[in-house]
């Protein structure tokens, strides 16, 4: 990846990993509901998750940019347009009451495992960023400890929003119900 491009990989991290997603909304949720402490044990789930899925996603983006060779160019649109959809279909969504997920490394893992948002953003980013300038896997994976950044940290981010606001909700409870 050309050092050029790093800002844009940067606001692209910035505005995919800390916007709502589910694994945001799931560390917001365990550090309103179980306090800190037990967030901070899902979150290490997720960054378990994350990293596994970006290595994956490494890998299939190495092997499809192989294979498709001109068209990854086209994958990155794909991604972002499926991004958007699902940013649509978010906003579009009405608030249901859901049973509560328990805050444990397992289900942080599994909740990241099944992110479609952070997958498909790192598949995009792939695709944009390391693909058309190289080849080699080796190449990929600059990037996806910078994904890092977006998936893990954005987390973290939401965890810590939501320990700060846990005394306020508990005090207010049932005006926040």
């Amino acid at each position: 990846m050309p050092i050029s491009l790093l800002p844009s990989l940067l606001l692209s991290i910035l505005a995919v990993g800390y916007t709502p997603g589910p694994a945001n909304i799931y560390s917001l949720s365990c550090a309103l509901t179980h306090g800190r402490r037990k967030a901070l044990t899902a979150w290490m789930g997720l960054l378990c998750g994350f990293s596994i899925a970006v290595l994956i996603a490494a890998a299939v983006a190495h092997f499809a940019g192989t294979a498709l060779g001109g068209y990854v160019l086209w994958l990155k649109y794909i991604g972002a347009a499926y991004i958007l959809y699902l940013a649509w279909k978010t906003f579009r969504a009405s608030i249901r009451a859901t049973q509560e997920v328990p805050c444990t490394f397992l289900n942080g893992m599994t909740v990241q495992l099944t992110n479609a948002k952070m997958i498909l953003f790192d598949l995009t980013a792939f695709s944009s960023f390391v693909l058309p300038y190289s080849d080699r896997f080796m190449d990929l994976l600059p990037v996806a400890a910078l994904l890092l950044i977006a998936g893990p940290g954005g987390n973290l981010v939401w965890l810590l929003a939501g320990a700060v606001l846990r005394p306020m909700v508990e005090k207010h409870q049932r005006a926040v119900d």
